[in-house]
């Protein structure tokens, strides 16, 4: 399981010297890493009963379109999966594979798109094409890490192609690696290591080995990832080579590793394995199984944030069919964390069937140490949802889940481009929320809408109370098609508090079990909404432009205090539940590939006050 007998000398002295309490210790091989926290998650809903992590941004990079290639990377495949990102000479980088319908399914191709900011994405361009094997066979591509930025600070990207349906063991051919250049083009596809231990060398396989690039820096480059032992252990399950070349070997799959902050680096793999290496990766203590963490075959991401504190984000259940909500965990030293929240907890409809393409946000990468360091304090993070559509996150640091005092936003002083304060945003392609001005000076926040299976949304929280008063301006660009829904949240994600503009032209409210009309509006007006929610009395009352039209309505569901508002421009989602399998889904949703006609709705001056906190 593990190599270096001098590494493991070191650990078991570090540990000793730390004054730890042998090999029970917390932090020790026996248990790298704990979660400490009560929480756990409700398996019935999709952001599993957790609070949101405030103010985080959710971007969709990559639609998959499989009628209209156009409109989304350009190639119409639909499983897209495994994304890796870095960030490089003021750019975000992210990196995915694909196959045309399913997993392990052939050919296979990778994928590069680029972003200035992380929020704009240009068009995904193909770094790694078809490979067609010996006797006519397509592989398929597979890779658990993507980019590796040099000494010389020289970009490379990576990716390994194998057999399908299996690319592992020998199925593996070998791993290859092409340059990123500053003007936006890429160097010449190379093999930087043979599967040797099956057969593969220079002889059989279609691209030229590194050291046969005329360029030096490129050579040196790929020498010195080479020796990079915390990079190269991420490609173990998919070389096996026995041969030394690394240093932990066995059923671990796809390494995310951080430092600590005593020098130790702490490994994470799938199905919560753990372990330690005190000399950077050339030797590790046995990989152990943390029984704290529940997890299943979806990946594992662990680091250090700028505030000097540590964050884990995985997906919190033992279900490897449906992966859902991508959650994240926190802590000051690196081994204890707590306080679990969500970062994703949407779940649209997997839009195309295929093998394999399990439910929800998942295989989530952030930026691995040494690949780079965007501006600003915030963590990155990317991921796909149903294997079909990649997604990049920003979570802001430091990671907190609560608010104080009253909040008042005019939006006047957001940029355009974000970030927008504490505001939680959902922001796919074609359901974007943008910051604009329209018919008028303000800035304001704008849900725009013509996704036929998803939808924008935003999210904010504000001090949890019993008595809360809230007031905000909506303005619908229509009222023939379209719905906003607004909702008013507990801790647990209930909903007591339910609005709705819809496509009839009324604003409506939900009273106990009851839909009731309360207001036509006309649209291209801005239109001033207050709502006065008491907890304690289990009642809520909506004023429209200053008129009271809804007066102590029962709650919906009864709560005990309030902590956000929610604006969404759909229905409340509740599948896919844990009783669907998504192996059982053959066909693809009607008119997946076509929008629809837009809806935009507008959101401006929100202020919210509350009372009696628990």
């Amino acid at each position: 399981m593990y190599r270096g007998s001098l590494g493991w000398f070191l650990t078991l002295l570090c540990l000793i010297l730390s004054g730890l309490a042998g090999f029970a210790q917390t932090g020790s091989p026996r248990e790298p890493v704990r979660y400490v926290g009560g929480v756990s998650i409700d398996l019935t809903r999709h952001d599993g009963r957790l609070r949101p992590a405030i103010g985080v941004e959710h971007r969709q990079v990559m639609r998959a379109n499989r009628t209209h290639p156009e409109l989304g990377d350009g190639f119409g495949w639909t499983y897209n999966h495994a994304p890796n990102l870095a960030y490089w000479k003021g750019s975000f980088y992210l990196q995915y594979l694909s196959n045309p319908v399913g997993e392990h399914i052939a050919p296979g191709r990778t994928l590069v798109s680029v972003s200035a900011d992380g929020r704009n994405w240009a068009k995904p361009v193909e770094v790694f094409p078809r490979y067609e094997l010996p006797g006519g066979e397509m592989a398929m591509m597979h890779q658990r890490m993507g980019f590796y930025i040099s000494p010389d600070n020289r970009l490379l990207i990576l990716g390994f192609y194998g057999h399908a349906p299996r690319p592992f063991r020998e199925g593996g051919i070998g791993r290859v690696v092409r340059e990123r250049y500053p003007d936006g083009t890429f160097g010449p596809i190379y093999f930087i290591r043979y599967n040797a231990n099956f057969g593969w060398n220079e002889t059989n396989t279609s691209f030229p080995f590194y050291r046969d690039s005329p360029d030096a820096g490129f050579v040196q480059g790929c020498d010195s990832l080479l020796e990079n032992k915390l990079i190269t252990q991420q490609w173990w399950d998919e070389s096996r080579d026995s041969g030394g070349f690394f240093a932990v070997q066995g059923p671990i799959q796809a390494l995310s590793a951080f430092h600590r902050k005593d020098g130790q680096v702490v490994g994470l793999w799938k199905h919560s394995l753990a372990a330690l290496s005190v000399d950077e990766g050339h030797s590790w203590s046995s990989p152990v199984k943390v029984s704290t963490f529940i997890m299943s075959g979806a990946k594992f991401w662990g680091q250090r944030t700028e505030d000097g504190r540590y964050a884990l984000v995985y997906n919190p259940v033992n279900d490897s069919l449906r992966r859902y909500p991508l959650a994240i965990v926190t802590g000051d030293d690196g081994i204890l964390f707590d306080d679990m929240l969500y970062v994703h907890a949407e779940v649209p409809p997997r839009r195309f069937a295929g093998k394999y393409k399990d439910f929800g946000p998942q295989y989530v990468r952030g930026i691995v140490e040494g690949n780079g360091d965007p501006p600003g304090d915030d963590m990155w993070v990317c991921y796909s949802v149903n294997k079909e559509d990649m997604w990049v996150s920003r979570v802001p640091v430091s990671v907190r889940h609560g608010v104080e005092g009253i909040v008042e936003d005019d939006f006047e002083s957001y940029p355009k481009n974000g970030p927008w304060g504490d505001w939680n945003t959902y922001s796919p392609i074609w359901a974007q929320v943008a910051l604009e001005v329209h018919d008028g000076p303000h800035q304001h926040l704008a849900l725009h809408d013509r996704d036929p299976y998803d939808y924008s949304q935003l999210v904010r929280v504000f001090e949890e109370g019993r008595r809360v008063r809230l007031s905000f301006k909506v303005r619908a660009e229509q009222n023939t098609h379209g719905k906003l829904e607004i909702e008013v949240l507990d801790r647990f994600g209930n909903r007591p508090v339910r609005l709705s503009f819809g496509s009839a032209g009324w604003l409506k409210a939900r009273r106990g079990s009851e839909w009731v009309r309360l207001q036509r509006y006309q649209p291209e007006s801005w239109i001033p909404l207050a709502l006065t929610v008491d907890c304690a009395a289990a009642t809520y009352s909506v004023a429209f432009a200053g008129k009271v039209v809804l007066r102590s309505a029962d709650f919906v569901e009864s709560v005990k205090t309030v902590e956000r508002i929610s604006f969404r421009t759909g229905t409340f989602r509740e599948e896919p539940t844990r009783r669907m399998d998504p192996e059982e889904i053959l066909s693809d949703l009607l008119g997946a590939d076509e929008p629809v006609k837009e809806a935009v709705f507008r959101l401006d001056d929100v202020r919210c006050e509350s009372q009696g906190g628990n």
